[in-house]
């Protein structure tokens, strides 16, 4: 039985550069007082009522104060709504007692966290407690790594109706992609490596597959690191970035599930460069460049600009491959830079889907996939402007 509560939501963070998209998607979509009840929440209520009135939220739009260092208005805050949506990062610094409130009392959680280690260090600290109350903490609620958890969980569906049973083997390929990142982004980067830096355990758990399956080691997996060419895409692929955070994932996606892709199952992630002697110098240039955020990341707060959320775009392509070579293929499309404007709409709906759809997933540390799965995908194919095709 799911807690009752003032609200169904309440966006944690409506201030910030995310959290202001959030409640601007959820203003357009859900107005105030109609089938979603949600409220705007941080530390300043002068800094919310701006926010609220420049995106145009319904002037009786619910204010929450909250603050990351006041432990005891985080507890209000979670005891008010039956879910939070928090998009105050980095994580690892100013998420730790937002996630323990949710757990302990029983409220349902959701981020857009890609910090392995301190995702790892939610699974250890809370799953236990989220099993008990009934919390659903679901972690990595946006572009990563929503459409590529789901991806694969589409293909394997696909696989099921077409080949009779799901694939050992899957491979994702980003074959276009169009957009930028924000400063919340650099600082959950840099905020990873200083951590890494420092402590070794951490630059393993970064480094290893199953990180975020605690107590399981499956098979070895490709590093997808080194540019090559790749047959199945007739083309020159490279590293992609996401690539490490979203196999953490989909691995604990897997997991979660009961291994129900096999306790074998292998999965890896590169960006597709083009054929030939072009593609190939592509792919080492992509792959020389290494996978940093550049010498002067944006700062956060700051990130593109409506015209470049609109005009951006991507595009992934998941191949499976069965016994005796047969292969199924889909891709999952968005229609805004994956980033922001995708995002926003991603983790609005993965909340909505939870609290609305949801009842019977049980409490625990989740990812969103594994948690909602095809309830998730209809919802983000009728709202949020993503395609899943089979090929």
């Amino acid at each position: 039985m799911k807690k009752t509560a003032e609200f169904d939501i309440i966006v944690y963070g409506a201030t910030g550069y995310t959290g202001r998209l959030v409640a601007e998607y959820l203003a357009q979509r859900h107005g105030v007082g109609g089938d979603v009840n949600w409220a705007m929440a941080g530390r300043s209520a002068a800094k919310l009522a701006q926010v609220r009135d420049e995106i145009g939220a319904p002037a009786n739009t619910p204010l929450v104060i909250a603050d990351a260092d006041n432990p005891a208005s985080l507890a209000a805050m979670v005891a008010r709504t039956r879910a939070v949506l928090t998009t105050v990062g980095p994580y690892q610094l100013y998420g730790d007692a937002l996630v323990a409130a949710c757990a302990e009392g029983g409220t349902d959680y959701l981020d857009l966290c890609g910090e392995t280690p301190w995702m790892r260090k939610v699974i250890l600290a809370h799953d236990a407690t989220a099993k008990r109350t009934g919390a659903r903490i679901t972690l990595s609620c946006g572009f990563d790594s929503i459409p590529f958890e789901l991806g694969v969980f589409f293909l394997q569906e696909t696989a099921r109706a077409k080949l009779g049973a799901p694939v050992a083997r899957a491979k994702g390929r980003v074959r276009g992609l169009k957009g930028t990142f924000s400063g919340g982004t650099a600082a959950s980067g840099a905020a990873t490596m200083a951590l890494a830096a420092k402590d070794p355990d951490v630059m393993a758990q970064l480094m290893n597959p199953f990180s975020l399956v605690p107590g399981f080691e499956g098979p070895a997996q490709p590093h997808g690191m080194a540019p090559e060419f790749d047959q199945d895409v007739e083309s020159w692929v490279a590293p992609f970035i996401m690539a490490t955070i979203n196999s953490r994932n989909i691995h604990r996606s897997n997991a979660l599930q009961g291994h129900a892709w096999g306790l074998d199952f292998v999965y890896d992630e590169m960006m597709i460069a083009g054929p030939g002697p072009q593609g190939e110098a592509t792919a080492k240039a992509i792959a020389g460049a290494g996978l940093g955020l550049g010498a002067n990341p944006p700062k956060p707060g700051e990130g593109p600009s409506k015209e470049e959320r609109e005009t951006g775009f991507y595009d992934v392509l998941f191949i499976g491959f069965g016994p005796d070579g047969q292969q199924v293929r889909v891709s999952v499309k968005g229609d805004r830079d994956p980033g922001y404007g995708s995002t926003c709409k991603i983790i609005s709906e993965a909340a909505i889907c939870l609290v609305k759809d949801c009842a019977d997933t049980p409490g625990g540390v989740w990812v969103p996939g594994a948690a909602m799965g095809g309830k998730l995908i209809d919802r983000l194919a009728a709202n949020a402007g993503l395609t899943f095709t089979v090929e």
